[in-house]
């Protein structure tokens, strides 16, 4: 059913992907509305500023990080991944720009491999992001590099922006031509989505803001001058660990496990030792169903993360 008019009030008139009007929207979930333009899904109603600092207070990336264990070196890994296949994508000139740089794990590891990196990422309370060396601007406020970047990077940052095409076309004016745009972010469209319904890990509420499939990813992406090189859906990560947390979920006595791989000062609530002792437990056992559900979903065109490799289209007419 389409949101009631006082709905309608509380979040843009319009989509911020396609434009159209928002008064048309579907109601998909029990915080969800589809655009009938695009199709893309967006959080609803709309989070007010005061909502939008609470989920980003200093409980969500505290200093000393996120995750427990090996958590946060595994992290470091996967940026390193990314490192490696943008050094083989991009071109060779022009700095690669790292929006929501985070901790600046994959600017460490572009720099490791000789590639010069900028990391842009919004200060918090304490008016600055984790490092000096990060800057504290939006994509528009940052000047095109001489000829223009190598790639720009958009790692699981897209769904979080309240205007996701107006940063793909900031993206398009710091490129050089032939310049690589990589994204991931969560399948909206994807078999997790509708099998976990609400209760789906990566609608991350109200922190993610536009809900993307592929074809409203890929359309938006072609319309602003962009080729796509390369869309799949295993290589965009948290895939395996969506499915796992959903499995997880419905077994009872667990706690959430998202929550449980966080170190006590990253979770949202108090988890006791024996109810976390549980949830692992309850993980291990059906990890591997997880990981299954995960590559078959992939496979099948539906997987839970989308990848995106596209590149600044010369002779496309914008």
């Amino acid at each position: 059913m389409p949101p009631t008019p006082r709905e309608a009030a509380s979040g843009p008139a319009a989509c911020p992907w396609c434009g159209a009007a928002t008064a048309g929207a579907v109601r998909v979930g029990e915080r969800r509305v589809r655009c009938r333009g695009c199709g893309v899904q967006l959080t609803w109603p709309w989070p007010d500023e005061a909502e939008l600092d609470a989920a980003y207070a200093t409980w969500y990336r505290p200093e000393g990080g996120r995750f427990s264990g090996p958590g946060d070196a595994i992290l470091r890994v996967t940026r390193g991944s990314i490192a490696r296949r943008l050094d083989r994508i991009a071109p060779r000139t022009g700095p690669v720009v790292d929006v929501g740089a985070g901790d600046g794990h994959l600017v460490d590891a572009l720099q490791r491999r000789g590639r010069a990196a900028i990391g842009l990422e919004r200060g918090g309370d304490d008016g600055g992001p984790a490092r000096a060396d990060l800057l504290d601007l939006g994509l528009d406020e940052l000047e095109r590099p001489g000829d223009g970047a190598a790639a720009v990077v958009l790692w699981h940052v897209i769904e979080h922006l309240p205007e996701p095409r107006a940063a793909i076309r900031e993206a398009h004016r710091l490129l050089a031509d032939g310049g690589v745009l990589l994204i991931a972010c969560p399948n909206a469209g994807s078999r997790q989505a509708r099998s976990f319904g609400d209760r789906w890990l990566a609608w991350d509420l109200p922190r993610h803001l536009v809900h993307f499939d592929p074809r409203a990813l890929r359309r938006g992406l072609q319309e602003e001058g962009f080729a796509i090189d390369r869309l799949g859906h295993l290589r965009a990560g948290q895939s395996v660990f969506c499915a796992l947390h959903g499995l997880v979920g419905r077994v009872p006595g667990t706690a959430d496990l998202y929550d449980a791989v966080r170190r006590p000062s990253a979770r949202q609530r108090p988890i006791g030792p024996l109810r976390r002792a549980w949830t692992g437990i309850v993980a291990a056992a059906v990890l591997p169903v997880a990981a299954l559900a995960a590559v078959a979903e992939a496979a099948d065109g539906r997987g839970a993360s989308i990848y995106v490799e596209a590149r600044k289209d010369r002779t496309a007419e914008r």
